[in-house]
This record gives structure tokens, sequence and C-alpha cells, in this order.
């Protein structure tokens, strides 16, 4: 920032003081998923701003195997694309699933992680190959039989699905939107036609409008 130093006041009322604490030269490094939500002076005494992305499927592989080696677990290739593909771009639900992955793979298996022990995990565990889990197609479905495709409110949808909107918009909505499911307009959520293809359904209905 501007001045290394650091004004701390002590007491209170007009017994008050000040005392001026000079800091040596640090770098200050923040992180926010809301920079929209700093006020603009101290966003721009940051000298570089950078935007994370989803990790990309080859990234997930060598973090799932490098975890898998820390906590001991055989997890070949295949398995490790299996849940690379399924983990929503995130490391840190990559980690997870490997953890219950791993209990099927001891359990129902011989311990080895690989395509087919990653597989039938995941689907008793309800998660697709997109990485979608049962609340994300009951968003999905809920807007597409319910409402013809949307567009709806979020409270709307909440409420018949039974979770908090703050749920639904702030857990399940930027996924499903980042792969290009929902829609998110002035009126309302609406699917895409990405949606309908993977739920394997048929738009039949003339008043579906697909975006």
């Amino acid at each position: 920032m501007e001045d290394y130093a650091l004004d701390i006041i002590i007491g209170k009322g007009p017994s008050a003081r000040s005392i001026r604490i000079d800091l040596p030269h640090f770098t200050l490094i923040g992180a926010t998923t809301r920079a929209g939500s700093i006020s603009s002076p101290l966003r721009d005494r940051f000298g570089v701003s950078f935007r994370l992305d989803l990790y990309e499927k080859e990234e997930l592989m060598q973090i799932v195997r490098r975890s898998a080696s820390i906590l001991g677990i055989a997890c070949d290739d295949s398995g490790a694309v299996e849940l690379a593909k399924r983990s929503r771009g995130t490391p840190r639900i990559a980690n997870r699933l490997l953890k219950r992955v791993r209990d099927f793979a001891e359990v129902l298996g011989d311990g080895v992680i690989n395509q087919k022990t990653a597989g039938i995990a995941l689907e008793k565990l309800e998660i697709d190959h997109a990485g979608l889990d049962n609340i994300d197609r009951r968003m999905l479905k809920t807007i597409i039989e319910i409402y013809k495709g949307g567009p709806v409110g979020l409270e709307t949808l909440a409420a018949v699905i039974g979770e908090e909107a703050v749920t639904l918009e702030d857990v399940y909505e930027p996924y499903l939107m980042q792969i290009g499911f929902l829609s998110r307009t002035n009126r309302g959520r609406c699917v895409t036609h990405l949606a309908y293809a993977h739920l394997d359904i048929r738009p039949d209905d003339d008043n579906i409008t697909l975006i």
C-alpha cells in the first residue's frame, strides 16, 4: 500500500492517543469470490489481479493421483479419469469423491480404484458423468417438466424443490451456468438445449423455447 505504517488508537474519548508503528515492506495477497463487494479504492491498490477458472480434466487427474498416493489408495489412470470428469472442475470435490470411492473399492471391490469401481460408486452416490448430483437434476427437470423450460423465479423454484433459495443460487446455479445447462435472465431461470440433451429429454412442446 502507499504507507508502510500502522496507526493504532489507544483509549477512548479525549484521552485517546494514536501510536504509529512503522512496518517493513511486505507483499499482500488477497483472495475473494465477491470482488464486487470490495470498495474500489481497496481493489485498485492491488497491483495485479488474476481470475481462477475451473480446473481442466488433466489437472484434476494429477491431483487425484497425488491424493491417492498420500492416502495410500491404489488408483489407476482410468479411475483418475472417471473421478476427474465428475468433480465439477474443483480439486476439493475430487478429493472428497476419492475418499468415498475408496470406501466402495475396499468393501465391494479389490481395493483398487479403476473406471468400473469408480463408475459404480459414483452412480450409487447419484453423481452422473457431468458431475451433476440429485439436486442439480431436480432443478433442471423441475424447470423442464413444470415450467416448460422456463423462465421461473428463484424463490418459486426453491419452494418446489424444497431447498433454500440462497443454497440454489450459491451452490448449484454457478456450475450449471458455467457448463451451459442453465441461463439466468431478468424474468427467471431457463434451461438450455444442452440440459435437454444431457437429461435425454426431447422438447416436443411448441411452447418451449430453447436457449
